[in-house]
């Protein structure tokens, strides 16, 4: 079920009004959760729900396991050992199998050796990169003694297929989304309101900006070698907030239909097209994921603990499997290697952790903006080509003669949308969301505040482009 669907817009409210009703018993509040989930998961397809149970049930069953065996810790290892190795297998075969193996028959090809190894034809799980990380943060967590080992199952499964962030993040911690799903929760009217207006920004940023972006990037990458370098460029930018705005778009939405039910899940996105520099960026970009990396894969690895090599090292292996987190093609990898190589800069001059605070409006931060933000799109179009073939030609197209805006040949109207986004969010920049008028002029009148919720409703309505399926889906 998407968000963006009739069904979801009858689903929700149903949804709502059963939870609310049962506020007083948090077992049955739960069990309503989880089967929502399961509901919202399987619309897809119902074989989907096979996938995710056996990932909760082998997560749930090894946190009690590492405890149970609390004094034997050679045990304890090969639980959590196991449980990864069940879920990344998972992943590994319906994401990855036949990428690797057309890989290994590339390699060995030019010498002579011919493999008749066989392809599977698998549907990729909507979502499983998502909630396969989300349920190893549980067991590694659980064995790292930062969080206890629940026996209450309905909540377990509730916290991996909690349906708002289900399919496309946040990826939750255990540490934070477990502990909300075993406590009371109570209804908060200031909290609906503002999950309401996140939503409604989540569905400005994707119906409007994401979606009418989406239409003019796939004409023109469909024959990049009949449009000039106008358009390419403007196919490049396009790309840029098409998918930024229909990510963040998603995770807005997730994270205020989760604020419907009493629940409160990590920041994804802060702004990050105005980042200072690379580092600065990955602070605000997909704040989920990259924290998860952090966390547990960089900091074991050593971090930056053992010397500038090691910490270029992990830095390099961090953002290579970003890259191959995001599919089963060479062009994501050389994605997450093109940033690292613009990451290790900063680590040789210390700048890595520079820029904590927001950006202002002056020539310092401004030069660094627009260099960071066209670092970035050179990214995008490499994380956008069906190859590094076509990436190398989109690139070196857009070198050639530049002509005048009125030479575009698509996209036009689509960049009017990404002037409002970029200008909306600029004047928000300090607040969680754009819609978040809780101070200022908009704070003290409901006109106001009523007036520009309904111009974006009527945005949605009348602007909004053919529908496209969320990009992060097919992670």
């Amino acid at each position: 079920m998407s968000f963006t669907s009739i069904a979801f817009l009858l689903f929700l409210p149903i949804v709502f009004a059963a939870y609310w009703l049962t506020r007083n018993r948090l077992q049955v509040q739960n069990l309503v959760l989880l089967l929502a989930s399961y509901v919202f998961y399987g619309w897809w397809d119902w074989r989907f729900l096979i996938l995710i149970i056996i990932t909760s049930v082998s997560s749930f069953a090894s946190g009690l396991l590492i405890e149970r065996f609390e004094g034997d810790r050679r045990k304890r290892r090969k639980v959590v050992a196991a449980n990864i190795i069940l879920n990344l297998g998972i992943l590994a075969v319906f994401k990855y199998y036949n990428f690797f193996v057309d890989t290994l028959c590339e390699l060995l090809s030019p010498l002579g050796i011919t493999l008749d190894t066989p392809t599977l034809s698998l549907i990729l799980p909507v979502g499983i990169s998502f909630y396969t990380f989300q349920s190893l943060s549980y067991t590694i967590d659980v064995y790292r003694k930062k969080l206890d080992a629940t026996n209450n199952i309905v909540a377990f499964c509730a916290f991996i297929s909690f349906f708002p962030q289900l399919v496309a993040g946040p990826i939750e911690r255990a540490t934070n989304l477990l502990p909300q799903m075993l406590s009371k929760r109570d209804f908060r009217y200031d909290k609906a309101v503002d999950g309401l207006r996140q939503m409604l920004w989540g569905f400005f940023k994707k119906m409007v900006v994401a979606d009418n972006c989406a239409l003019a990037v796939d004409t023109i990458w469909g024959d990049i070698y009949s449009m000039n370098a106008t358009t390419m460029i403007a196919g490049a930018l396009l790309f840029t907030f098409q998918i930024y705005c229909d990510f963040s778009g998603y995770s807005d939405i997730a994270i205020g239909t989760a604020r419907l039910f009493g629940i409160n899940l990590m920041q994804n996105f802060r702004m990050p097209y105005f980042s200072r520099n690379v580092s600065e960026f990955w602070r605000r970009w997909h704040i989920s994921l990259m924290t998860w990396f952090r966390d547990y894969v960089y900091i074991p690895l050593g971090g930056s603990r053992n010397g500038r090599w090691t910490t270029i090292r992990n830095t390099l292996i961090v953002f290579t499997l970003s890259g191959l987190w995001h599919g089963a093609n060479w062009t994501y990898v050389c994605w997450g290697l093109y940033h690292a190589v613009l990451f290790v800069p900063l680590l040789f001059f210390a700048n890595s952790r520079k820029f904590a605070d927001e950006p202002k409006i002056c020539l310092h931060d401004l030069w660094r903006i627009l260099l960071t933000f066209s670092l970035v799109v050179v990214g995008w179009i490499i994380f956008r080509a069906p190859s590094m073939t076509d990436a190398i030609a989109y690139v070196s197209h857009t070198m050639s003669s530049f002509h005048d805006i009125a030479t575009l040949q698509h996209g036009k109207l689509p960049l009017l949308y990404c002037l409002i986004i970029v200008a909306a969010e600029w004047i928000q920049r300090r607040k969680a969301h754009a819609l978040c008028l809780d101070s200022g002029f908009a704070a003290r009148s409901a006109t106001v505040r009523w007036a520009v919720y309904l111009l974006v409703a009527m945005s949605i309505i009348v602007l909004r482009g053919d529908s496209q399926t969320f990009i992060y889906f097919q992670f």
